[in-house]
């Protein structure tokens, strides 16, 4: 009876292993809530107003894609098209570049980081962006704000609301205010 139970335990629990890998190995996942949160997104937002005075020729809403893949079907398709890069690391000084040849088959878009909110429901709508982004080396910063993670993060794209936001490379203020919480955690030496 002890060697049945112990197989269904063990069957169990690879059960639960295929179904629920782990998400994201510690140094590729970030998260943030509670005040340290409302630092971040105001640092981010005052980054993104800097950015676009200085680059206010185009319209607001073609400005903003250019910079971000917004939504988990935007992120999901810059993923898809970046190269599996197991021993880089997106956080360093190396810049991607962002231009394609016309011989290379280079994707155009290189994510610098994907922001996303911890109240989607169903959850499974973003289940796949975490292995995704395991496996481009791009690093996920979830927000977590009980029922208004979407909004706050709608909220820096002009937006209703936001499940997903990738923060594309290049190479602006944006990147770096990125880049700084991505290398060493510095949201709180953040002003507000």
């Amino acid at each position: 009876m002890r060697s049945k139970n112990r197989t269904v335990a063990a069957a169990g629990a690879l059960s639960m292993s295929i179904h629920n890998p782990p998400l994201l190995p510690p140094q590729s996942q970030f998260c943030f809530e509670g005040e340290k949160l409302s630092r971040f997104l105001k640092s981010i937002q005052r980054e993104i107003e800097s950015a676009r005075a200085v680059d206010a020729s185009l319209p607001l809403k073609f400005w903003i894609k250019q910079q971000f893949a917004v939504g988990v079907n935007e992120v999901t398709r810059a993923l898809e098209r970046m190269p599996p890069n197991h021993g880089t690391n997106l956080s360093s000084d190396e810049h991607f570049p962002t231009n394609v040849d016309d011989d290379s088959k280079s994707p155009s878009v290189y994510l610098q980081a994907i922001l996303l909110a911890s109240d989607c429901n169903p959850r499974w709508l973003t289940k796949h962006l975490p292995a995704l982004a395991a496996s481009r080396n791009v690093p996920l910063i979830l927000l977590k704000d009980r029922k208004e993670g979407s909004l706050r993060l709608g909220e820096l794209v002009k937006l209703k609301t936001s499940i997903a936001i990738g923060i594309k490379a290049k190479g602006n203020a944006i990147n770096q205010a990125i880049k700084e919480v991505l290398v060493g955690d510095k949201i709180d030496s953040i002003g507000m």
